[in-house]
């Protein structure tokens, strides 16, 4: 398993700090998959024109989706084969573009047991094409040099509805996207139909512990102030569903893994601003308003729940909870798992046949 450090060269400003805890694989909020309308998307069309209209604000806040960018590169990285077309699906602002333009960093196993080197992904992804449905966001970066791999900027009125043909492509990646879509598991079907067989999904998307300190203390300010609570934070996709959805589409050979990316930031303000640069306000169909005094509030009461003693010089801990999701549409030759009851070896061997307390 890849350790969890961050690389040297991630660019974070002073007020902000990055950190990954040991990594979980479970989730304690199961708000469960949204389906039919939960969002607006015309909000969410908005909120990224205006969020990326703004281009130094964010590119500043952009550090998030970058490093969840090379992570997910970093899963593409495991599979020997090129890719002549590649599909990146809500790509924001061409963040895997760039992340596939870096030369791959060595691992401990490169070390121990060197071989050929690695060709670079940049050169196996023959081309890209970058599907987005905010035109300032897809080219808020057109004033910076091209990345290395050849790439199309393509616009999409929407997500849910993909304008590609059958058995159109050789990998479909999405990186922090899904999570704003309403029928997922019909846009997860439509992945499976475009990619050709035995062909991966690699994507990933904010879960349902995302943001959990910010959710409970402006539900507990909610409560204070107003005497009820109001929806701020956006319902998210629990990890243990993933896994059904991916196989309700047809995927197969699913691998779904869980990183905490922790950020550290000056107050809630400075967090809730970032999340607004980020384009990743809330947008669900009834949403609440915040008044001064909840926010007010939401900063003490944040800061009581959240921030520890020995917390560094009053920053606040907020945590992005990352689903990574990889299934494979199925295709002729394609490994296959062994039938049920075929093992060869009994668990209570392996452990010394104990009785389980």
């Amino acid at each position: 398993m890849r350790p969890q450090t961050l690389r040297p060269w991630l660019h974070i400003s002073a007020l902000r700090r990055i950190s990954t805890p040991i990594r979980r694989t479970y989730a304690v909020q199961a708000p469960g998959a949204p389906t039919l309308q939960v969002f607006n998307d015309t909000v969410k069309y908005l909120q990224k024109e205006r969020a990326a209209l703004n281009v130094d604000e964010s590119r500043a806040s952009s550090y998030l989706k970058d490093e969840v960018a090379r992570r997910l590169v970093d899963r593409l990285l495991d599979i020997d084969r090129s890719f002549p077309q590649v599909l990146d699906l809500g790509a924001n602002s061409c963040h895997i573009a760039r992340a596939l333009s870096e030369p791959p960093l060595p691992t401990e196993e490169d070390a121990s047991a060197p071989t050929k080197p690695k060709v670079p992904l940049s050169q196996r992804i023959h081309h890209l094409t970058c599907a987005e449905t905010s035109l300032a966001t897809l080219h808020r970066d057109d004033d910076l040099p091209e990345p290395a791999v050849a790439l199309t900027k393509t616009l999409l009125p929407s997500l849910e509805h993909l304008p590609y043909a059958p058995n159109t492509f050789d990998a479909v990646l999405s990186s922090l996207s899904l999570h704003w879509i309403n029928d997922l598991p019909s846009t997860l079907a439509s992945i499976n139909n475009i990619l050709k067989p035995d062909s991966p999904f690699i994507a990933a998307m904010f879960g349902g512990d995302t943001l959990y300190e910010l959710r409970s203390s402006l539900q507990l300010a909610d409560l204070e102030r107003r005497g009820g609570v109001t929806p701020h934070i956006s319902p998210l996709a629990d990890v243990r569903d993933i896994g059904g959805l991916l196989n309700r589409a047809g995927f197969k050979l699913l691998t779904v893994d869980v990183d905490d990316i922790v950020v550290e930031y000056p107050d809630t303000f400075a967090l809730m601003a970032d999340v607004q640069a980020m384009g990743e306000g809330n947008a669900v169909l009834r949403n609440g308003t915040l008044s001064r005094e909840v926010l007010l509030a939401n900063e003490a009461i944040y800061r009581e729940l959240h921030v520890g003693e020995d917390g560094d010089k009053g920053r606040i801990p907020a945590t992005f909870r990352v689903i990574y999701m990889i299934g494979w549409k199925e295709g002729e030759g394609q490994q296959k798992p062994l039938a049920r009851g075929s093992g060869q070896v009994n668990i209570k061997d392996v452990l010394g046949g104990g009785e389980f307390s």
